[in-house]
């Protein structure tokens, strides 16, 4: 399928800073595809190269067949002729209006015709649960329906392309919660292709498509969320997707008969433990250095001396910290510091002495050279 939004060879930079550097993507028509990562990383300054309000340096940007931006035919498409919505993370309401002016303003300014424009203000307010709301002024509002205003005022006229920045970002953790699943909902329902622009890797894997995750003004992975959760392309990845353990090892041994990894990874005061790995990661070989990534939440914590499961360790708990639905272990493997999640039935303190089993299906291998820093 041809992308309906195609990012080629994006380049900005500011001064001497570059932020973005070089990137490539696309978007399938009707997908959410979430731009992913730390301050600084480039993914707002890409959002705002495509929506017209930054001139790249080098590269090209094409909505739905038609170039937006080629540095290299000095072509550049101002954002009012892009049919580009826009949510920010400020809601940008008009204080002097109401519910129903902020909304219909888009259409005002491009002077459609009254009796279109109440009922196209109807129609939108309807879909983003604002209908009651239409003669109050928008300021009076919570902040979740300021940003449910913003949003109406996006979709009013019909854009090819729908960017948020950060749109969420002000409300709190309940609040956002709710509306990322309500732009989930209004997204698919009305079928608008989108890019989204968070830090919030919670936010990313429920409303997206597909994930890119960002890192100095280039992309380190691509992918669905679940794939980038479970195999990360490197360290920078794999710390910055939910909590990570990374154990540095080497290989020493590859089963030919299921693929396996034996690992031999590094414990304080030279101590050694094996560790087996599936799956193990592409192109692993014998003799490699390996980072070996285990998420907490599929750590095994047990009694000690309850090591007879695979990938057996034994450590003291440094501390326990409860936290509703699990507790969360830090414990200290013979100088190497492990995070483990486990239900709170059987709690243990610091000091006590325990097991952790880790399942190889949930030991994922990373080159140790693809660090991604």
């Amino acid at each position: 399928m041809t992308d309906y939004l195609v990012v080629d060879g994006l380049r900005k930079a500011f001064g001497r800073e570059t932020a973005v550097d070089g990137i490539s993507f696309g978007v399938e028509k009707g997908k959410i595809l979430t731009l992913l990562g730390p301050s600084g990383c480039g993914k707002t300054t890409t959002l705002r190269c495509i929506a017209g309000l930054e001139h790249p340096d080098a590269g090209a940007i094409v909505i739905d067949g038609e170039t937006m931006t080629s540095a290299r035919e000095r072509l550049f498409v101002p954002p009012e002729r892009r049919s580009v919505g826009l949510v920010f993370q400020s809601y940008a309401v008009w204080p002097h209006m109401t519910v129903a002016q902020n909304v219909s303003y888009p259409l005002e300014v491009r002077k459609w015709p009254r009796v279109e424009v109440a009922a196209r203000v109807e129609r939108v307010l309807e879909m983003v649960g604002l209908s009651r709301y239409r003669d109050q002024y928008a300021t009076k509002l919570s902040g979740g329906q300021q940003q449910r205003v913003a949003l109406a005022r996006a979709l009013i006229f019909n854009p090819r392309l729908l960017l948020f920045d950060e749109p969420l970002s002000n409300l709190d953790a309940k609040l956002r919660e709710q509306l990322r699943m309500e732009i989930v909902h209004l997204q698919r329902e009305v079928g608008i292709t989108s890019v989204y622009v968070t830090h919030d890797q919670a936010e990313a894997m429920v409303i997206s498509d597909r994930i890119i995750v960002m890192n100095r003004g280039r992309i380190e992975q691509e992918g669905d969320a679940r794939t980038i959760y479970t195999h990360p392309a490197n360290r920078f990845v794999a710390q910055f997707i939910g909590q990570a353990n990374l154990i540095s090892g080497k290989v020493t041994e590859v089963d030919g008969l299921d693929g396996s990894l034996r690992v031999d990874v590094a414990l304080g005061a030279g101590g050694r433990a094996p560790l087996r790995a599936l799956p193990p990661g592409a192109g692993l070989q014998r003799g490699m250095r390996v980072l070996i990534l285990i998420r907490p939440e599929d750590i095994e914590v047990g009694p000690a001396g309850a090591t007879s499961r695979d990938n057996g360790l034994e450590g003291t708990v440094v501390s326990a910290v409860y936290m509703g639905q699990y507790l969360d272990y830090q414990v200290d493997v013979a100088g190497v510091r492990i995070r483990a999640q486990a239900k709170p039935g059987a709690p243990y303190r610091g000091g006590d002495r325990v097991a952790l089993g880790v399942p190889p299906a949930a030991c994922f291998c990373i080159p140790e050279e693809s660090d991604g820093q």
